[in-house]
């Protein structure tokens, strides 16, 4: 009975520093009354539970505002320096990893080319190995304050010690690239399909934010989603929801890499953009050669618009979002100039009341999104207090 009740006492502590740590880093700077009516918490639970994060090193004073008529109210935030998160994009054409503080900036990076014609997994697990070690070298942070490491890749990630990846664009069948990575490091690690990723830094940094339910959309050499549901993102039963670029858009179309015919990716994706036009370019010639199409206005640049409005309005009468956000790098791309004619094709295809055209926005976090949203992966345990008063642990998880 007595171990119940510690353990009971010691989850709702936990809890209430989440709630905290959660109010300061999403709301601060704030006063300690600000955040008692932030999180519903007592004061005298938000004096004590702050005065135990600011021993710690894990909030910091930050400066000090007038109050009405008594002593100047001092302000609270995140310390940015108690704490590091490497994120991991592995992308088509390179291995990115970036090292980030708590307020999420980049203090170093490094980036490895990867052939688009292969994508093996033991390079690309010595590509990302390699950039953990060098930006914790580059940036000169304690390895005892690096708190993780997230990965964004393409395709399905299964749960799991191994995080099985299956992306068959890379070729991947059941790649275990968690245990290749944990075979070269004893940080925690966290593997996410990459299109998630993206979204999550959308939904915390970007244009998702505030938003319960949205559609956040990834446009590069290939396309991916994520599909956020009372403010989480939703994963299905096999981890695989959100998987919008296998839409299917017409029937018996054109191949897709995935295999099937007729998928979103196969006319929207910047390659498959690209092929239609009869262009041919490499994966690291795609982004100067979609820009000229759009420069010349080729009507193939109008077709996948048009086709972007029949994907979006297929995932607006299934969700029924609040806001659409358009990111990736061929996606930033075609919106910055056709923002107006996407959401007119997607209204054009859309009932009226589900859909309001102004919802469909662009990313704001440009092309380190989903490096950015990897390591959230890392950051989300740190808010939930799994890493307070506890040492980091050096245990890997997933």
């Amino acid at each position: 009975m007595g171990t119940s009740g510690r353990r009971t006492v010691r989850d709702l502590r936990r809890g209430n520093r989440a709630m905290l740590l959660r109010a300061l880093y999403f709301g601060g700077p704030a006063s300690r009354n600000e955040l008692s009516a932030a999180t519903g918490l007592s004061a005298a639970t938000v004096s004590t539970m702050t005065a135990g994060l600011l021993e710690s090193g894990v909030v910091v004073e930050a400066g000090q505002v007038d109050s009405d008529g008594g002593r100047p109210r001092v302000l609270l935030k995140v310390n940015p320096a108690h704490g590091y998160a490497v994120g991991v994009d592995v992308g088509e054409t390179q291995v990115k990893v970036e090292l980030f503080d708590l307020a999420m900036n980049v203090r170093a990076g490094a980036h490895y080319a990867v052939r688009s014609a292969k994508h093996d997994p033991e390079l690309v697990a010595r590509h990302i190995l390699t950039g953990v070690d060098a930006v914790i070298a580059e940036s000169e942070v304690p390895p005892a304050q690096v708190l993780g490491v997230g990965v964004g890749v393409p395709g399905i990630v299964e749960p799991g010690p191994g995080a099985l990846v299956r992306a068959k664009t890379f070729g991947w069948e059941a790649v275990p690239l968690g245990a290749l990575l944990r075979a070269g490091t004893g940080l925690p690690l966290y593997v996410d399909n990459g299109a998630k990723t993206m979204g999550q830094a959308e939904l915390w940094f970007g244009s998702g934010q505030g938003a319960r339910d949205a559609i956040i959309l990834l446009v590069g050499s290939g396309v991916g989603g994520t599909v956020v549901t009372d403010g989480r993102i939703y994963r299905g039963a096999g981890m695989a929801a959100g998987e919008v670029g296998h839409l299917k858009i017409v029937a018996g179309g054109r191949a897709c890499r995935c295999g099937a015919r007729g998928c979103l990716e196969a006319y929207l994706g910047a390659e498959a953009i690209l092929d239609r036009a009869g262009v041919v370019a490499d994966s690291a010639d795609e982004e100067s050669a979609l820009a000229r199409l759009l420069e010349e206005g080729s009507p193939v640049i109008g077709e996948s618009v048009e086709l972007l409005g029949v994907g979006l309005s297929s995932l607006v009468h299934l969700f029924n979002p609040e806001r659409v956000v358009i990111g990736g790098w061929a996606g930033l791309m075609l919106g910055g100039r056709l923002l107006a004619e996407i959401r007119a094709a997607a209204a054009a295809n859309t009932q009226a009341q589900p859909f309001q055209p102004e919802t469909v926005v662009l990313g704001r976090l440009g092309p380190d999104a989903v490096a950015l949203g990897a390591a959230t992966l890392v950051v989300e345990p740190f808010l939930s207090g799994a890493a307070y008063p506890e040492s980091v642990p050096t245990m890997p998880k997933s």
